[in-house]
């Protein structure tokens, strides 16, 4: 049997992705801004409110998603016949089932082979029956068929044709992957991030000046220490610290951020915090005021060296696809420690939980 490669998909840049890329960076730049600028004016409204509005920015995505979700779910899945080119186990935590990443040729009935890559977890005792060679079932939306699934039990009609079918590789190396967003969409999130953090210090930009003003030199007791240098810039004050990361570095490298915390919770005697929030090069830890009864932590107890497998773990397996945008905050507001990090991106947004040593205990995919 003689199999083709379908051509490429074009890129896609449509005015809704940009839009939703816009929204979404002006909803981040806007909550970090509030957090911080709320914590130094000591407004704990603003404090509040930036920490909100990504929960509710999340929801009402997720309502204005529906009914697309509910359109897609509709339309019945293709059905077709594949080969198994290669198998590889890519993850497991002890458990009955391995996620297995499969190469495979797909053969849909009325349109061109083609090759893809994805994965699937599988039970331990089902893996002989996915041997390189072997035709399995597969389904996958018609509008995307990058998103392909093993039907584990398919029908018997469907089951007998794999039996009797068989089919030779997809000539060359190129797989069949969801098309390339471009940097347009990246670029209008950055930008509508920057602006919406200036806008909430512009806006509040006379409480900043007037506090700075009336703030005097630094004391001991109210401390407010300022550095910078070629590949980072430290600002500390008595109400939080941030740590902004130059060109080419990202707190998800190795040890990157552990380095960064430290400076800031050295000879502080245990000083609590209320939030600490991390993106891809940008640091803030709000601490606690003093007399306050909010619930706190000391930053010193964090797992840092778990951050960047969760951030990782979150953007590849919870379904946003690509460009992606990340947050991850830390918090006891409802008693105990919580550290969940939000990632969105084209397929939407999605988010997962984690315990005080780094452990997952929730995640939301994203539909």
């Amino acid at each position: 049997m003689t199999i083709s490669t379908g051509a490429a998909p074009p890129v896609w840049n449509t005015p809704l992705a940009l839009a939703r890329g816009l929204l979404t960076g002006g909803v981040i730049g806007a909550s970090l801004a509030a957090v911080v600028v709320g914590a130094i004016i000591e407004k704990w409204q603003l404090f509040v409110t930036g920490l909100a509005l990504p929960p509710v920015y999340g929801l009402l995505f997720f309502l204005a998603s529906m009914p697309r979700w509910a359109r897609e779910g509709a339309i019945a899945p293709c059905t077709a016949l594949a080969m198994v080119e290669s198998r590889e186990a890519v993850g497991g935590e002890a458990t009955s089932d391995v996620a297995v990443r499969f190469v495979a040729t797909v053969a849909p009935d009325d349109a061109p082979a083609y090759r893809v890559a994805f994965k699937q977890n599988i039970n331990l005792a089902d893996l002989p029956d996915y041997r390189t060679g072997t035709v399995i079932v597969v389904q996958y939306p018609p509008a995307r068929p990058w998103r392909v699934k093993i039907v584990k039990r398919p029908t018997p009609q469907w089951e007998e044709r794999a039996a009797g079918a068989r089919l030779d590789p997809a000539p060359g190396p190129t797989l069949v992957s969801e098309p390339p967003k471009g940097c347009a969409g990246g670029l209008v999130t950055l930008l509508a991030l920057l602006l919406a953090a200036a806008g909430v210090v512009l806006l509040f930009r006379g409480d900043l000046f007037d506090e700075s003003a009336s703030a005097g030199p630094p004391s001991s007791t109210q401390p407010s220490v300022s550095a910078s240098s070629s590949s980072s810039t430290t600002v500390v004050s008595s109400a939080s610290a941030t740590v902004a990361l130059g060109p080419n570095q990202s707190f998800l490298d190795k040890g990157e951020l552990r380095k960064a915390v430290a400076p800031l919770t050295q000879g502080t005697d245990g000083r609590a915090a209320l939030t600490v929030v991390v993106q891809d090069r940008l640091l803030s830890i709000v601490y606690a005021p003093t007399g306050s009864e909010a619930p706190t932590f000391d930053p010193r107890s964090l797992p840092y060296d778990r951050f960047p497998a969760l951030v990782e773990e979150a953007r590849s397996s919870l379904g946003v696809g690509s460009p992606q945008t990340w947050q991850l905050s830390v918090e006891r507001l409802t008693g105990s420690l919580t550290i969940r990090v939000g990632v969105t991106g084209a397929g939407g947004a999605a988010s997962l939980d984690a315990d005080k040593d780094g452990k997952v205990v929730r995640r939301a995919p994203a539909r």
